[in-house]
């Protein structure tokens, strides 16, 4: 009888240390398993869950808290290494934008001097617009067609002038021939008067 009540007591010793056996490989393999795969937020829940507080400290094996602390630092790491491939990017891209806005502000300028190219002309070395270019040679247009329809009316009322003065002048000429016709004439017909008056005078 007491042999059977040992036999049992060690057989249920040696159960329950088996079972606190393989609830603690289970407990470290299942921690084990959540501090290696597990996101840090799914860690830091399962060391919540899984440790008890003793006088408001939280019980924790030192092998968990080394094993978090580097998956912390892990963490850590690859964010600052994300954080600074970020910043990278951005500065890249910020370049990117500084580089095309200053080659858009180039095309903007260019297509504005080139609508201005297109839209005015060079006078006497001075840009003007094409409306403005229009009006000064159209009023230099009628201005030498004035000047020249001046001329022609000056060149003909000077022709007609000269003309007019030829005329008079030929018909002075004829006048003034005719005269000294009649004046020689009439000094030949006092010539001879005179002669036979004195021919007369000489008889007599």
């Amino acid at each position: 009888m007491k042999r059977t009540f040992i036999k049992y007591t060690a057989i249920l010793l040696f159960t329950g240390l088996f079972i606190s056996m393989m609830q603690t490989v289970h407990a470290q393999s299942s921690a084990s398993a959540v501090l290696d795969s597990a996101l840090l937020e799914a860690q830091l829940d399962y060391i919540h869950e899984n440790t008890r507080v003793y006088n408001n400290f939280r019980a924790i094996r030192d092998d968990l808290f080394l094993k978090l602390k580097r998956n912390v630092k892990d963490t850590l790491n690859a964010t600052k290494l994300e954080v600074e491939e970020l910043n990278s990017r951005l500065t890249e891209r910020n370049f990117q934008i500084n580089t095309l806005t200053t080659d858009l502000t180039r095309t903007k300028n260019e297509k504005d001097e080139a609508i201005r190219n297109r839209d005015s002309l060079s006078f006497f070395g001075i840009q003007m617009s094409k409306g403005l270019y229009n009006s000064i040679m159209w009023f230099i247009v009628l201005g030498l067609a004035a000047l020249a329809v001046m001329m022609v009316v000056l060149f003909r009322r000077s022709h007609q002038v000269t003309k007019q003065v030829k005329e008079e002048l030929q018909a002075s000429l004829n006048e003034f021939e005719e005269y000294r016709k009649s004046s020689r004439e009439k000094y030949e017909k006092l010539v001879v008067s005179h002669h036979n008056e004195i021919m007369k005078l000489k008889n007599s």
